[in-house]
């Protein structure tokens, strides 16, 4: 069974200096996950309740941000485990999917 994840991170997470979502990009990749996004909000809130925006009046450069991937269940599984030693906080959601190739 196929399974998308969304994994929910702020723009400015960082990982050894570069963008958190940039370093879990390069590693599905090398995964050989069958395919990723990484999508930037303009506007959303987490677990502070504080809203992320993007707004004349105020620069943000902490913008939500998430990556979406999709591939196997199993594979998933093992990829999910190691992307969550990373975050310090961020969401993880994962729901079944069919691929159609």
């Amino acid at each position: 069974m196929a399974v998308l994840v969304r994994i929910f991170l702020r723009e400015g997470d960082k990982l050894s200096g570069e963008p958190l979502y940039s370093t879990i990009l390069s590693m599905l990749k090398s995964k050989g996950i069958r395919g990723a996004t990484v999508l930037k909000a303009i506007l959303g809130y987490g677990t502070t309740g504080q809203y992320h925006y993007e707004g004349i009046e105020v620069l943000s450069y902490d913008l939500p941000v998430v990556v979406e991937f999709v591939d196997e269940e199993e594979k998933v599984q093992s990829v999910i485990e190691e992307i969550s030693k990373y975050l310090k906080s961020g969401l993880i959601t994962m729901e079944k999917a069919e691929i159609w190739d």
